[in-house]
């Protein structure tokens, strides 16, 4: 049996729980609720990082980040399931994904500001650059929104989840100005199960 360590809110552990269940890992892994501030939670002897997610499997191998560990997946899976084969839908995938977990590290850097420094000494030109980083992406996004594989590429699951954590954290803010990419993730949703199943109650 896999176990997962993550956190609900996670977008990177979401990532994670979709492809498990894309790739019919549902009944091969337990999640475990992960504490990354805890200095006694065992998440930093897994990862010395101590991010999530990490994925342990049966042998006691950790693997992370998230990347790593979809790798991991489509591998155990047979391979060519969310990460392609062929080079050019391949790279073309691994892109969206490096795009997509950019939106996700720009927008979490953003929450940390807010939740370990006090509102007074925030650093405008550090939230500007962040900021600046996710509207260019969305941008990009917005004039050419990926076409749907089945089943949803890393990429893709990549691009639900930034989606989602955008709704989560900044209340929707990216809706207003990419109505393409809101009908891209209703129809992601619509076709994948496990991103509603996935959706943080927090």
């Amino acid at each position: 049996m896999m176990v997962l360590r993550s956190a609900p809110p996670s977008p990177f552990g979401r990532k994670v729980r979709i492809a498990l269940s894309l790739l019919g890992f549902d009944a091969e892994v337990t999640i475990e609720n992960a504490d990354t501030g805890d200095p006694r939670d065992t998440v930093r002897a897994q990862n010395p990082l101590g991010k999530i997610p990490v994925l342990i499997v049966e042998d006691g191998t950790a693997y992370y980040d998230s990347r790593v560990i979809l790798e991991y997946l489509d591998h155990r899976a047979g391979g060519d399931k969310i990460i392609p084969r062929a080079a050019a839908r391949r790279f073309a995938a691994l892109r969206l994904q490096a795009l997509c977990d950019g939106i996700l590290d720009a927008s979490i850097l953003t929450v940390y500001e807010d939740r370990w420094r006090a509102r007074e000494r925030h650093e405008p030109k550090w939230l500007d650059h962040q900021a600046g980083k996710v509207t260019r992406a969305l941008e990009a996004l917005e004039a050419a929104p990926p076409a749907f594989a089945v089943p949803p590429d890393v990429g893709q699951i990549a691009l639900a989840c930034a989606l989602g954590y955008r709704d989560l954290r900044f209340g929707g803010d990216w809706r207003r100005d990419h109505p393409r990419l809101v009908a891209w993730l209703e129809d992601f949703a619509a076709r994948v199960p496990a991103f509603a199943a996935t959706a943080a109650k927090v």
